[in-house]
């Protein structure tokens, strides 16, 4: 995530700013320009007293984010609205970083069959199952609260778990299905065949201890469980690993001999030159950076930051995740050029 400047006196925004700490100018992200404007020079999104949305409106009442999302809760439903308030939030990160990366989001109003939507949901009343399926991401609203999702990640062995991590990963599966599905065979050599039964994989997975097998050739746990599993979670840590170094390159955090270093115009809106499509360069920038980072999480006492190791193999997999996103931003900057 780069920072951003305030309009009128240039003070360091951050991304969740709506307004300027410094002059009290009100601020709303731009999605078309990728930058922070006054609220005044656009329609603030109909979500920002609702889910707590900084964005301008597009064409609409709702900024293109908000507008991703097809159910939410009733508005009667208090509880299930604060987690909502969450889940948008992330959810407007992950927008922010597919735009930046130059990959489709394309809504369902605009693809009926294959688009893109949300359903964020509460389980209070009913069962819900975070999960994708032809394009709908459902997320279960009860992972915006911190002691159920917790007890989710001790049961289920997961040393990480978060509402971002959960869109990352499902937003994956999406990504799957448009830019791997139609040429397989490269991702089959890689990652295994992704027609194994998989209910019978994912059986398979939660019935045996975790144990420590899967280290070398997988990303984490769930990743070993089938195929599709394993690309999702390697999808989502290129995106936790290319958001975290882009943001320690904004703010100037270098670990002394990595490869990316901070960027003189990465606080300037106009989107800077500061992304490497070198994964072995953002690996290599990584790694220090991640084992740093978690030291200092151990010095407050807390759990490790990122508790994965990228072993070999892993990394090949990143590599090859990584030329995905690079193509497709490839050809989509093509068509741009030939459209004007």
């Amino acid at each position: 995530m780069r920072t951003f400047t305030c309009p009128h006196c240039e003070n360091l925004l951050f991304f969740e700013n709506s307004a300027c700490v410094v002059c009290g100018t009100e601020v709303g992200y731009d999605r078309a320009t990728r930058s922070m404007l006054r609220a005044a020079d656009g329609v603030r999104c109909a979500n920002a007293e609702l889910a707590g949305c900084n964005w301008l409106a597009d064409g609409g009442p709702l900024c293109g984010c908000c507008a991703l999302t097809r159910t939410r809760p009733a508005d009667e439903d208090a509880g299930a609205l604060e987690a909502f308030a969450a889940a948008e939030a992330a959810k407007r990160r992950l927008v922010y970083q597919l735009d930046d990366l130059g990959l489709p989001v394309t809504p369902r109003t605009a693809d009926p069959v294959h688009g893109l939507a949300f359903d964020l949901l509460s389980s209070t009343d009913q069962p819900v199952t975070t999960g994708h399926a032809g394009g709908v991401i459902t997320i279960d609203l009860a992972e915006g609260d911190d002691g159920f999702r917790e007890g989710l990640r001790a049961r289920l062995a997961e040393p990480y778990r978060t509402l971002l991590g959960h869109f990352r990963h499902e937003i994956g599966h999406w990504y799957w299905d448009r830019l791997v599905a139609d040429a397989p065979e490269a991702f089959r050599s890689l990652f295994g065949d992704e027609r194994a039964d998989y209910q019978q994989a994912l059986e398979n997975h939660y019935g045996s201890a975790p144990g420590s097998e899967w280290e070398e050739t997988h990303v984490s746990h769930y990743a070993a469980a089938h195929p599709w599993e394993d690309w999702a979670e390697t999808f989502a840590h290129l995106l936790h690993i290319r958001d975290t170094v882009q943001t320690a390159a904004a703010l100037g955090v270098l670990v002394a001999g990595t490869p990316i270093a901070p960027h003189p115009g990465s606080r300037v809106d106009a989107v800077p030159e500061d992304r490497t499509d070198d994964v072995d360069e953002l690996i290599a920038t990584w790694i220090p950076l991640s084992r740093a980072l978690n030291q200092l999480n151990r010095s407050m006492g807390k759990d490790d930051l990122y508790p994965f190791a990228l072993a070999p193999a892993v990394q090949e997999k990143l590599r090859f995740a990584g030329a995905i996103v690079t193509a497709n931003r490839t050809a989509g900057l093509r068509t741009a050029r030939e459209r004007t």
